[in-house]
């Protein structure tokens, strides 16, 4: 056989072997790319994301986009090939299989707490959007949830709403922990609360819920540092003055709280905020209107900016790595509250621009 026929025959045998291989082995790898947005402002799958009842709104305009990141399946298993692909893709990015699924999370364990952060994050939305309206929202500490074979367990319940720890009042959801240990492990406490139904019949009735009771149970040791504790997890429950609610499925996690709360606050404003612009966004938010980092701020710019947006609201601790490609036409304003993106949006709908607070790459 001629030595050029050889090298040849021998250059195309390696080429399809590493072909195989690319194809063939796998990495514990993750992708990605930009998800859908969609307009907190407007209808989704038939009908508004943002439903108001009992309570005067205002017509809106323009956008306020939610953002979102599309990741693979917890069981998906990347090949080489694919790695490389995700690698080179200007719209993709390739991470660690661990990143989206640390300690071998699953598929449904991933998507239970991505609806649970979801659902959170749309209380502490319609908190952030009214408190900055100045409309009084009542708040109570509740048991979140009960552990099972705890001390707690068949003596309180989740949702039951609790006003007093060995008689002392509680305010906030970490009261309740700091009054438990107080006591030693092995001596009682005593919980003083209004029962789950109770309570949920006050909030149906939007009332202060009454009717309390005493719960007595005895505390153990915490595993980890002796402390003493009853087996609850607290946190907060609100009572809203009318009705909202959030129509948006398929979605998870906590990184649209942002956009939600603004969707709320543009549509119980008489003036519109957008002015008619397309603006997008993301962030976590908190009941007092703090903005939070997300991950993925890359993929939601480009996807935002696909789908035509003008501005983009970027979490201040993101500014930096979204600054460092910026896809074109597109600004980013950075805020650390509602109150600044409520702000910006105003000075956006003015067309005064010039001094928004812009994200830098450091």
């Amino acid at each position: 056989m001629p030595r050029r026929t050889a090298t040849m025959l021998a250059s195309t045998l390696m080429l399809i072997a590493l072909l195989c291989a690319g194809v063939l082995i796998k990495v514990p790898y993750s992708v990605m790319s930009p998800g859908p947005t969609v307009n907190t402002l407007g209808d989704h799958g038939g009908e508004p994301v943002l439903q108001i009842a009992d309570r005067k709104t205002y017509r809106t305009s323009g956008h306020l986009n939610m953002t979102t990141v599309r990741v693979t399946s917890a069981d998906y298993n990347m090949n080489i090939a694919e790695a490389v692909y995700g690698w080179l893709a200007h719209d993709n990015i390739v991470v660690p299989h661990e990143t989206l699924y640390p300690d071998g999370k699953t598929e449904q364990q991933s998507s239970q707490e991505n609806a649970e952060e979801f659902s959170e994050s749309q209380e502490s939305a319609k908190v952030a959007a009214l408190r900055n309206l100045k409309i009084p929202v009542k708040s109570q500490v509740i048991a979140r949830t009960v552990s099972k074979d705890s001390p707690a367990e068949g003596k309180l319940h989740a949702g039951d709403v609790i006003k007093k720890v060995d008689g002392t009042p509680v305010k906030e959801m970490t009261d309740v922990s700091k009054l438990v240990t107080k006591r030693k492990p092995g001596q009682d406490v005593v919980f003083t609360i209004v029962p789950v139904k109770e309570a949920a019949a006050a909030e149906k009735a939007r009332k202060e819920p009454t009717g309390t009771e005493d719960v007595r149970m005895t505390t153990e040791k915490a595993k980890d540092d002796g402390r003493a504790i009853v087996g609850i997890e607290a946190g907060t429950d609100h009572t809203f003055p009318f009705d909202i609610d959030i129509k948006l499925a398929d979605v998870g996690g906590p990184s649209a709280g942002l956009m939600f709360a603004l969707g709320i606050v543009d549509k119980l404003t008489p003036d519109d905020l957008t002015g008619g612009h397309f603006v997008a966004g993301t962030g976590t938010i908190t009941d007092d209107g703090k903005v939070g980092p997300i991950g993925g701020i890359g993929m939601k710019t480009v996807g935002a900016r696909d789908k035509g947006a003008e501005y983009f609201l970027t979490p201040k601790e993101n500014c930096a790595t979204a600054a460092k490609d910026v896809p074109d036409g597109l600004t980013l304003v950075k805020v650390d509250t509602i109150d600044d993106a409520v702000a910006a949006l105003k000075d956006i709908h003015k067309g005064d621009t010039a001094d928004l607070p812009q994200c830098t790459a450091k």
